[in-house]
């Protein structure tokens, strides 16, 4: 059974830093894209960042954390993470990681919650003074 496990949320004042986690389980990470996706109180969830398979994949991220997030892989412990810096309050959310078997690059357009075939359960990140 797949299994995605997140880590590493917490509360952080603005400005402040935290590392993600996103753990695997019965998937190979290596071999597809995974996603970090993010979803504020009351709002639809949206994508983040994107990291495509290990051999020739890509990376990218959405305008909201470009330049402040840094998206990584660990194959040996079949993991991603998502290392957030320059915190603020709009950061605040639960950050979901997901991944699909229909993708080995990352796109624009795939950051759609609707593609993904597996999703980890959350991990909440406050950002407050």
């Amino acid at each position: 059974q797949v299994q995605l496990v997140e880590s590493g949320g917490g509360l952080v004042q603005p400005g402040g830093s935290l590392r993600l986690s996103c753990a695997a389980s019965e998937f190979d990470l290596k071999n597809y894209a995974t996603y970090w996706f993010r979803q504020a109180p009351g709002k639809e969830r949206e994508g983040a960042s994107c990291i495509g398979r290990a051999r020739d994949g890509n990376i990218l991220y959405t305008d909201a954390v470009k330049g402040r997030f840094t998206i990584s892989r660990d194959d040996d412990k079949n993991t991603v993470y998502l290392q957030m810096t320059s915190l603020n309050v709009e950061d605040t959310a639960t950050y979901y990681c997901a991944t699909t078997y229909k993708d080995y690059y990352c796109s624009d357009w795939k950051f759609d919650a609707s593609r993904m075939d597996y999703w980890g359960q959350g991990t909440q990140v406050a950002v407050s003074s």
